[in-house]
Protein backbone atom coordinates (compact mmCIF):
# COMPACT_ATOMS: atom_id res chain seq x y z
CA UNK A 1 0.00 0.00 0.00
CA UNK A 2 1.39 3.35 -1.01
CA UNK A 3 -0.77 5.97 1.01
CA UNK A 4 0.39 9.69 0.11
CA UNK A 5 0.75 11.30 3.04
CA UNK A 6 -1.31 14.74 2.15
CA UNK A 7 -4.71 12.39 2.29
CA UNK A 8 -6.09 10.04 4.74
CA UNK A 9 -5.39 6.49 4.58
CA UNK A 10 -8.02 4.23 3.55
CA UNK A 11 -9.33 2.18 6.36
CA UNK A 12 -11.23 -0.16 4.14
CA UNK A 13 -8.19 -1.59 1.93
CA UNK A 14 -5.72 -3.96 3.30
CA UNK A 15 -6.17 -6.87 5.20
CA UNK A 16 -8.29 -6.64 8.52
CA UNK A 17 -7.07 -8.71 10.76
CA UNK A 18 -3.66 -10.24 12.26
CA UNK A 19 -4.31 -13.42 10.55
CA UNK A 20 -4.17 -11.78 7.64
CA UNK A 21 -0.90 -10.96 7.35
CA UNK A 22 2.00 -12.85 6.81
CA UNK A 23 3.34 -13.12 9.87
CA UNK A 24 5.69 -16.46 11.35
CA UNK A 25 3.49 -18.13 13.62
CA UNK A 26 5.90 -17.68 16.98
CA UNK A 27 5.21 -13.40 15.99
CA UNK A 28 1.06 -13.99 15.17
CA UNK A 29 0.27 -16.48 18.32
CA UNK A 30 1.96 -13.51 20.50
CA UNK A 31 -0.02 -11.05 19.47
CA UNK A 32 -2.92 -12.86 19.46
CA UNK A 33 -2.19 -13.92 23.37
CA UNK A 34 -1.85 -10.00 23.74
CA UNK A 35 -5.67 -9.50 22.65
CA UNK A 36 -4.40 -8.73 19.11
CA UNK A 37 -7.33 -9.81 16.76
CA UNK A 38 -8.51 -6.95 14.70
CA UNK A 39 -5.86 -4.53 12.92
CA UNK A 40 -6.36 -1.21 13.90
CA UNK A 41 -5.79 1.90 10.75
CA UNK A 42 -1.91 2.29 11.21
CA UNK A 43 -1.61 -1.29 11.51
CA UNK A 44 -3.78 -1.99 8.57
CA UNK A 45 -1.75 0.69 6.77
CA UNK A 46 1.70 0.26 7.56
CA UNK A 47 2.28 -3.31 8.67
CA UNK A 48 2.17 -4.75 4.71
CA UNK A 49 4.82 -2.63 3.89
CA UNK A 50 7.22 -2.60 6.90
CA UNK A 51 6.59 -6.52 6.91
CA UNK A 52 8.11 -6.23 3.38
CA UNK A 53 11.19 -4.51 4.36
CA UNK A 54 10.00 -0.90 3.21
CA UNK A 55 10.87 2.51 5.01
CA UNK A 56 7.91 3.55 5.74
CA UNK A 57 6.87 7.63 6.77
CA UNK A 58 3.82 7.41 8.92
CA UNK A 59 1.34 9.87 10.60
CA UNK A 60 -0.30 8.17 13.69
CA UNK A 61 -1.23 9.43 17.03
CA UNK A 62 -0.44 8.37 20.44
CA UNK A 63 -2.43 4.91 21.17
CA UNK A 64 -3.32 4.24 17.74
CA UNK A 65 -1.29 0.77 17.82
CA UNK A 66 1.76 2.00 16.38
CA UNK A 67 3.82 0.09 18.82
CA UNK A 68 2.74 -3.19 17.59
CA UNK A 69 2.82 -2.04 13.87
CA UNK A 70 6.70 -1.12 13.97
CA UNK A 71 7.34 -3.61 16.76
CA UNK A 72 5.95 -6.95 14.89
CA UNK A 73 7.70 -5.73 11.56
CA UNK A 74 11.48 -4.78 14.04
CA UNK A 75 10.78 -8.99 15.27
CA UNK A 76 9.99 -10.25 11.89
CA UNK A 77 13.62 -8.94 10.43
CA UNK A 78 15.96 -10.31 12.67
CA UNK A 79 17.82 -12.95 12.63
CA UNK A 80 18.08 -14.71 16.58
CA UNK A 81 21.07 -16.67 15.58
CA UNK A 82 23.11 -13.52 15.47
CA UNK A 83 24.57 -12.55 18.07
CA UNK A 84 24.33 -8.51 17.77
CA UNK A 85 22.17 -5.52 17.70
CA UNK A 86 20.45 -5.42 14.58
CA UNK A 87 17.30 -3.34 15.71
CA UNK A 88 17.74 0.47 17.09
CA UNK A 89 14.25 2.01 18.32
CA UNK A 90 14.40 5.65 19.30
CA UNK A 91 11.67 7.11 21.76
CA UNK A 92 11.84 10.63 23.64
CA UNK A 93 11.04 10.00 26.95
CA UNK A 94 12.72 6.66 29.22
CA UNK A 95 8.58 6.42 29.58
CA UNK A 96 7.77 5.73 26.07
CA UNK A 97 10.96 3.42 25.93
CA UNK A 98 10.20 1.52 28.89
CA UNK A 99 6.64 1.55 26.85
CA UNK A 100 7.96 0.12 23.69
CA UNK A 101 10.40 -2.01 25.01
CA UNK A 102 7.83 -4.06 27.51
CA UNK A 103 5.45 -4.56 24.31
CA UNK A 104 8.49 -5.84 22.56
CA UNK A 105 9.06 -8.36 25.15
CA UNK A 106 5.65 -9.77 24.98
CA UNK A 107 5.89 -9.88 20.95
CA UNK A 108 9.16 -11.60 20.92
CA UNK A 109 8.77 -13.91 23.82
CA UNK A 110 8.15 -16.68 21.76
CA UNK A 111 11.21 -16.08 19.49
CA UNK A 112 13.79 -18.42 20.44
CA UNK A 113 17.02 -16.40 22.64
CA UNK A 114 15.79 -12.91 21.41
CA UNK A 115 17.25 -9.93 23.93
CA UNK A 116 15.00 -6.15 23.86
CA UNK A 117 17.35 -3.76 25.81
CA UNK A 118 15.74 -0.42 27.07
CA UNK A 119 18.70 2.01 27.07
CA UNK A 120 17.59 5.42 28.73
CA UNK A 121 18.67 7.92 30.74
CA UNK A 122 18.15 9.05 34.39
CA UNK A 123 19.68 5.58 35.53
CA UNK A 124 23.67 4.99 36.14
CA UNK A 125 25.59 4.44 32.60
CA UNK A 126 27.78 1.72 34.01
CA UNK A 127 25.36 -0.67 34.64
CA UNK A 128 24.27 -0.48 31.06
CA UNK A 129 27.54 -0.53 29.46
CA UNK A 130 28.21 -3.65 31.67
CA UNK A 131 24.72 -5.19 29.70
CA UNK A 132 25.77 -4.53 26.77
CA UNK A 133 28.55 -7.16 26.72
CA UNK A 134 26.10 -9.36 25.40
CA UNK A 135 24.99 -7.60 22.90
CA UNK A 136 21.08 -7.22 22.68
CA UNK A 137 19.11 -8.19 19.12
CA UNK A 138 16.88 -5.01 19.75
CA UNK A 139 17.47 -1.38 21.67
CA UNK A 140 15.18 1.03 22.52
CA UNK A 141 16.41 4.36 24.17
CA UNK A 142 16.18 8.16 24.34
CA UNK A 143 18.68 9.97 22.26
CA UNK A 144 20.80 11.17 24.24
CA UNK A 145 21.68 8.48 26.29
CA UNK A 146 22.13 6.28 22.99
CA UNK A 147 24.70 8.75 21.80
CA UNK A 148 26.49 8.17 24.90
CA UNK A 149 26.54 4.34 24.38
CA UNK A 150 27.02 4.43 20.42
CA UNK A 151 30.40 7.25 21.39
CA UNK A 152 31.78 5.12 24.44
CA UNK A 153 31.80 2.42 22.19
CA UNK A 154 30.03 0.39 24.23
CA UNK A 155 26.77 -0.04 21.69
CA UNK A 156 28.01 -1.46 18.54
CA UNK A 157 25.51 -0.01 15.79
CA UNK A 158 27.49 -1.79 12.28
CA UNK A 159 24.82 -4.30 12.39
CA UNK A 160 21.62 -2.48 12.79
CA UNK A 161 19.12 -3.53 9.89
CA UNK A 162 16.41 -1.74 11.66
CA UNK A 163 15.89 1.60 12.72
CA UNK A 164 12.41 2.92 14.20
CA UNK A 165 12.24 6.83 14.73
CA UNK A 166 8.88 6.85 17.81
CA UNK A 167 7.05 9.81 18.07
CA UNK A 168 9.42 11.68 15.95
CA UNK A 169 8.04 15.06 16.49
CA UNK A 170 8.53 14.86 19.67
CA UNK A 171 12.11 14.10 19.76
CA UNK A 172 12.86 17.10 17.21
CA UNK A 173 10.77 19.66 19.39
CA UNK A 174 13.02 18.06 22.53
CA UNK A 175 16.13 19.68 20.50
CA UNK A 176 17.44 16.14 19.41
CA UNK A 177 17.71 16.83 16.11
CA UNK A 178 21.36 17.11 15.61
CA UNK A 179 21.74 14.17 18.09
CA UNK A 180 19.54 12.45 15.98
CA UNK A 181 21.28 13.41 12.61
CA UNK A 182 24.70 12.33 13.87
CA UNK A 183 23.58 9.04 14.87
CA UNK A 184 21.86 8.13 12.01
CA UNK A 185 25.25 8.79 9.87
CA UNK A 186 26.70 5.94 11.55
CA UNK A 187 24.15 3.75 10.68
CA UNK A 188 24.40 0.97 7.64
CA UNK A 189 23.30 2.85 5.01
CA UNK A 190 21.54 -0.16 3.85
CA UNK A 191 18.80 -0.64 6.42
CA UNK A 192 14.79 -0.15 7.22
CA UNK A 193 13.95 3.06 8.41
CA UNK A 194 10.58 3.26 10.01
CA UNK A 195 9.85 6.93 11.11
CA UNK A 196 5.81 7.41 13.49
CA UNK A 197 5.24 10.82 14.20
CA UNK A 198 2.10 12.49 15.24
CA UNK A 199 2.44 15.51 13.39
CA UNK A 200 4.32 15.89 9.89
CA UNK A 201 6.03 19.29 10.11
CA UNK A 202 9.23 20.37 7.66
CA UNK A 203 11.53 19.44 9.82
CA UNK A 204 9.98 15.43 9.93
CA UNK A 205 10.24 15.99 6.08
CA UNK A 206 13.34 17.02 5.81
CA UNK A 207 14.91 14.35 8.05
CA UNK A 208 12.67 11.57 5.90
CA UNK A 209 14.31 12.83 2.66
CA UNK A 210 17.37 12.62 4.02
CA UNK A 211 17.58 8.98 5.84
CA UNK A 212 14.70 6.98 4.15
CA UNK A 213 14.77 5.33 0.49
CA UNK A 214 11.46 6.07 -1.24
CA UNK A 215 9.31 5.59 2.22
CA UNK A 216 6.09 4.69 1.88
CA UNK A 217 4.01 7.52 3.50
CA UNK A 218 1.04 6.90 5.46
CA UNK A 219 -1.66 9.42 7.02
CA UNK A 220 -4.04 8.06 9.97
CA UNK A 221 -5.87 11.38 10.66
CA UNK A 222 -7.50 11.65 14.11
CA UNK A 223 -10.88 10.47 15.04
CA UNK A 224 -11.63 14.31 15.87
CA UNK A 225 -15.29 13.20 15.88
CA UNK A 226 -15.06 10.55 18.88
CA UNK A 227 -14.07 14.29 20.87
CA UNK A 228 -16.22 16.56 22.26
CA UNK A 229 -14.45 19.88 22.31
CA UNK A 230 -15.13 22.86 24.22
CA UNK A 231 -13.60 26.50 24.67
CA UNK A 232 -14.24 28.84 27.42
CA UNK A 233 -13.75 32.52 28.16
CA UNK A 234 -12.72 34.03 31.34
CA UNK A 235 -9.50 36.16 32.82
CA UNK A 236 -6.16 34.84 33.37
CA UNK A 237 -6.99 34.95 37.90
CA UNK A 238 -10.47 33.07 37.28
CA UNK A 239 -8.05 29.63 36.16
CA UNK A 240 -8.10 27.92 38.89
CA UNK A 241 -11.72 28.34 40.20
CA UNK A 242 -12.73 27.05 36.47
CA UNK A 243 -10.22 23.78 36.30
CA UNK A 244 -12.02 22.96 39.59
CA UNK A 245 -15.31 23.57 38.79
CA UNK A 246 -14.98 21.41 35.21
CA UNK A 247 -13.37 18.71 37.26
CA UNK A 248 -16.21 18.85 39.56
CA UNK A 249 -19.06 19.20 37.16
CA UNK A 250 -17.52 16.30 34.98
CA UNK A 251 -16.10 13.96 37.47
CA UNK A 252 -13.60 12.05 35.48
CA UNK A 253 -11.87 9.11 36.73
CA UNK A 254 -8.45 10.26 35.32
CA UNK A 255 -8.21 14.21 34.36
CA UNK A 256 -4.54 14.96 32.53
CA UNK A 257 -4.69 19.18 33.18
CA UNK A 258 -1.90 21.05 30.84
CA UNK A 259 -0.22 24.37 31.82
CA UNK A 260 2.70 25.77 29.69
CA UNK A 261 5.11 26.05 32.38
CA UNK A 262 6.55 24.58 35.43
CA UNK A 263 5.75 27.07 37.53
CA UNK A 264 2.15 27.21 36.74
CA UNK A 265 1.99 23.23 36.66
CA UNK A 266 3.39 23.13 40.19
CA UNK A 267 1.33 26.08 41.34
CA UNK A 268 -2.31 24.80 40.41
CA UNK A 269 -1.57 20.90 41.11
CA UNK A 270 -0.70 22.23 44.92
CA UNK A 271 -4.00 24.34 44.48
CA UNK A 272 -6.62 21.38 43.43
CA UNK A 273 -4.85 19.28 46.29
CA UNK A 274 -5.64 22.38 48.98
CA UNK A 275 -9.28 22.08 47.51
CA UNK A 276 -9.17 18.04 47.94
CA UNK A 277 -8.47 16.89 44.18
CA UNK A 278 -6.17 13.90 44.61
CA UNK A 279 -3.77 15.99 42.39
CA UNK A 280 0.18 16.12 41.30
CA UNK A 281 2.54 17.68 38.91
CA UNK A 282 4.73 16.47 36.46
CA UNK A 283 7.56 18.96 34.63
CA UNK A 284 10.79 19.00 34.19
CA UNK A 285 12.31 19.95 37.93
CA UNK A 286 11.26 16.20 38.80
CA UNK A 287 14.05 13.48 39.68
CA UNK A 288 13.40 10.88 38.10
CA UNK A 289 12.26 8.50 41.13
CA UNK A 290 9.78 10.96 41.74
CA UNK A 291 8.54 11.07 38.37
CA UNK A 292 8.81 7.51 38.07
CA UNK A 293 5.82 7.87 41.17
CA UNK A 294 3.91 10.59 39.76
CA UNK A 295 3.15 8.34 36.47
CA UNK A 296 2.79 5.11 38.34
CA UNK A 297 0.26 6.54 40.51
CA UNK A 298 -1.69 8.26 37.73
CA UNK A 299 -1.33 4.94 35.60
CA UNK A 300 -2.70 2.89 38.34
CA UNK A 301 -5.77 5.37 39.05
CA UNK A 302 -4.64 6.32 42.46
CA UNK A 303 -3.92 9.87 41.61
CA UNK A 304 -6.95 11.08 39.64
CA UNK A 305 -5.81 14.61 38.31
CA UNK A 306 -2.09 15.02 36.52
CA UNK A 307 -0.70 18.32 35.87
CA UNK A 308 1.57 18.18 33.36
CA UNK A 309 3.83 20.52 30.95
CA UNK A 310 3.84 19.21 27.44
CA UNK A 311 7.55 18.53 27.48
CA UNK A 312 6.98 16.76 30.85
CA UNK A 313 4.12 14.88 29.42
CA UNK A 314 5.61 13.30 26.28
CA UNK A 315 5.52 9.59 26.12
CA UNK A 316 2.58 9.49 28.74
CA UNK A 317 0.10 6.71 27.58
CA UNK A 318 -2.82 6.13 29.38
CA UNK A 319 -5.47 4.20 28.67
CA UNK A 320 -9.14 5.13 28.64
CA UNK A 321 -8.42 8.39 29.88
CA UNK A 322 -11.77 10.39 29.56
CA UNK A 323 -10.79 14.00 29.66
CA UNK A 324 -7.85 16.17 28.82
CA UNK A 325 -8.25 20.16 30.32
CA UNK A 326 -6.09 22.53 28.67
CA UNK A 327 -5.80 25.19 31.72
CA UNK A 328 -3.01 27.39 28.98
CA UNK A 329 -3.94 27.12 25.42
CA UNK A 330 -1.61 25.09 23.45
CA UNK A 331 1.32 27.68 21.93
CA UNK A 332 0.46 25.70 18.17
CA UNK A 333 -2.70 24.08 16.84
CA UNK A 334 -0.39 20.86 16.66
CA UNK A 335 0.48 20.86 19.93
CA UNK A 336 -3.25 21.04 20.59
CA UNK A 337 -3.92 18.21 18.38
CA UNK A 338 -1.32 16.25 20.05
CA UNK A 339 -2.75 17.22 23.64
CA UNK A 340 -6.80 16.00 22.94
CA UNK A 341 -5.39 12.85 20.90
CA UNK A 342 -4.72 11.06 24.27
CA UNK A 343 -8.40 10.92 25.12
CA UNK A 344 -10.74 9.21 22.91
CA UNK A 345 -8.44 5.77 22.30
CA UNK A 346 -9.62 2.80 20.79
CA UNK A 347 -13.08 4.07 19.29
CA UNK A 348 -13.69 5.37 22.77
CA UNK A 349 -15.40 8.76 23.28
CA UNK A 350 -13.28 11.59 25.34
CA UNK A 351 -13.77 15.08 26.42
CA UNK A 352 -11.00 17.96 25.82
CA UNK A 353 -11.32 21.31 27.29
CA UNK A 354 -9.65 24.61 26.96
CA UNK A 355 -9.55 27.76 29.15
CA UNK A 356 -8.94 30.83 26.98
CA UNK A 357 -8.08 34.61 27.86
CA UNK A 358 -8.21 37.68 25.63
CA UNK A 359 -4.45 36.53 24.61
CA UNK A 360 -5.02 33.42 23.15
CA UNK A 361 -7.23 34.96 20.09
CA UNK A 362 -4.24 34.29 17.70
CA UNK A 363 -4.08 30.88 19.06
CA UNK A 364 -7.60 29.81 18.73
CA UNK A 365 -7.69 31.24 15.01
CA UNK A 366 -5.04 28.83 14.19
CA UNK A 367 -6.65 26.09 16.26
CA UNK A 368 -9.63 27.03 13.91
CA UNK A 369 -7.61 26.77 10.89
CA UNK A 370 -6.49 23.37 11.47
CA UNK A 371 -9.32 21.90 12.62
CA UNK A 372 -11.20 23.39 9.27
CA UNK A 373 -14.28 25.34 10.86
CA UNK A 374 -14.95 28.30 13.61
CA UNK A 375 -14.25 27.09 17.11
CA UNK A 376 -16.12 29.35 19.88
CA UNK A 377 -15.81 29.90 22.79
CA UNK A 378 -18.55 29.66 25.84
CA UNK A 379 -19.00 31.09 29.62
CA UNK A 380 -18.43 29.16 32.80
CA UNK A 381 -19.92 28.81 36.31
CA UNK A 382 -17.33 29.49 38.71
CA UNK A 383 -19.99 28.65 41.48
CA UNK A 384 -19.41 24.73 40.31
CA UNK A 385 -15.97 25.44 41.99
CA UNK A 386 -17.76 25.63 45.33
CA UNK A 387 -20.28 23.11 44.52
CA UNK A 388 -19.87 19.59 46.22
CA UNK A 389 -16.33 17.47 46.98
CA UNK A 390 -13.77 15.93 45.15
CA UNK A 391 -14.30 11.95 44.73
CA UNK A 392 -11.53 10.26 45.77
CA UNK A 393 -9.60 7.70 43.77
CA UNK A 394 -10.65 4.37 43.21
CA UNK A 395 -7.68 3.00 43.94
CA UNK A 396 -4.62 3.22 46.38
CA UNK A 397 -0.73 2.58 46.01
CA UNK A 398 1.34 0.29 48.44
CA UNK A 399 5.05 0.66 48.01
CA UNK A 400 6.96 -2.40 48.68
CA UNK A 401 10.81 -1.44 49.09
CA UNK A 402 11.83 -4.55 46.90
CA UNK A 403 11.61 -5.65 43.08
CA UNK A 404 13.32 -7.15 40.35
CA UNK A 405 16.67 -7.08 41.81
CA UNK A 406 14.99 -9.25 45.16
CA UNK A 407 13.78 -11.77 42.29
CA UNK A 408 10.32 -10.22 42.87
CA UNK A 409 7.64 -11.15 40.37
CA UNK A 410 3.90 -9.57 39.94
CA UNK A 411 2.83 -12.89 40.14
CA UNK A 412 4.45 -12.97 43.57
CA UNK A 413 2.65 -10.06 44.97
CA UNK A 414 -0.47 -11.45 43.45
CA UNK A 415 -0.26 -14.75 45.72
CA UNK A 416 0.74 -13.07 48.73
CA UNK A 417 -2.28 -10.79 48.46
CA UNK A 418 -4.70 -13.42 47.31
CA UNK A 419 -3.32 -15.76 49.88
CA UNK A 420 -2.67 -15.47 53.21
CA UNK A 421 -3.96 -11.12 53.25
CA UNK A 422 -7.44 -12.98 51.85
CA UNK A 423 -7.54 -10.34 48.93
CA UNK A 424 -9.83 -11.36 45.84
CA UNK A 425 -8.00 -10.63 42.42
CA UNK A 426 -10.63 -7.52 41.44
CA UNK A 427 -9.36 -5.67 44.31
CA UNK A 428 -5.65 -5.42 43.04
CA UNK A 429 -5.03 -3.11 40.22
CA UNK A 430 -1.96 -2.42 38.03
CA UNK A 431 1.39 -3.90 39.56
CA UNK A 432 4.99 -1.73 38.38
CA UNK A 433 8.20 -3.16 39.07
CA UNK A 434 11.42 -1.37 38.88
CA UNK A 435 15.10 -2.37 40.54
CA UNK A 436 14.43 -1.86 43.73
CA UNK A 437 10.97 -1.07 44.57
CA UNK A 438 7.34 -2.35 43.36
CA UNK A 439 3.94 -0.37 42.96
CA UNK A 440 0.84 -2.26 43.45
CA UNK A 441 -2.73 -0.58 43.40
CA UNK A 442 -5.45 -2.15 45.69
CA UNK A 443 -8.75 -1.32 45.78
CA UNK A 444 -8.76 2.19 48.39
CA UNK A 445 -11.68 0.12 51.17
CA UNK A 446 -8.84 -2.17 50.89
CA UNK A 447 -5.84 -0.65 51.35
CA UNK A 448 -5.26 -1.10 55.32
CA UNK A 449 -5.88 -5.10 55.23
CA UNK A 450 -3.45 -5.25 52.05
CA UNK A 451 -0.81 -3.20 53.88
CA UNK A 452 -1.08 -5.20 57.11
CA UNK A 453 -1.56 -8.41 56.05
CA UNK A 454 1.94 -7.75 53.65
CA UNK A 455 3.59 -6.17 56.72
CA UNK A 456 2.89 -9.54 59.00
CA UNK A 457 3.02 -12.58 56.14
CA UNK A 458 5.33 -10.83 53.95
CA UNK A 459 6.61 -12.42 50.59
CA UNK A 460 7.74 -15.62 49.42
CA UNK A 461 8.79 -15.70 52.85
CA UNK A 462 10.55 -12.75 53.10
CA UNK A 463 9.12 -9.33 54.96
CA UNK A 464 10.23 -5.86 53.34
CA UNK A 465 9.10 -2.20 53.96
CA UNK A 466 5.63 -1.45 52.96
CA UNK A 467 4.33 2.54 52.31
CA UNK A 468 1.09 3.50 50.89
CA UNK A 469 0.39 6.70 49.26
Amino acid sequence: MHTDASEPASKTDGPKLFSDLDLPHALLSAAQSLGYTELTPIQAASLPPVLAGLDVLAQAQTGSGKTAAFGLGTLNALNPDQIRTQALVFCPTRELADQVARELRLLARLLPNVKVLSLCGGIALKPQVASLRHPPHVVVGTPGRLEELIELGALDVSGIQVLVLDEADRMLDMGFIEVITKLLGKMPSKRQTLLYSATFPDSIRALSKRFQNDPQAITIEHEGSAVEQHFYALTPDQKPDAVAALLLAHKPESALVFCNTRRDCAGLADELSRRGFAALALHGDLEQRDRDEVLVRFANRSMSVLVATDVAARGIDIKELPLVLSCDLASDPDQHLHRIGRTARAGARGLALALCTDEDSSRLKAIAQRHGHEVGTKAIDLGDARRGKPAAPAYSTLIIDAGRQDKLRPGDVVGALTGSVGLTVDAIGKIDLFATRTYVAVRRPQRDQAMQGLQKGGIKGKKFRIRSF
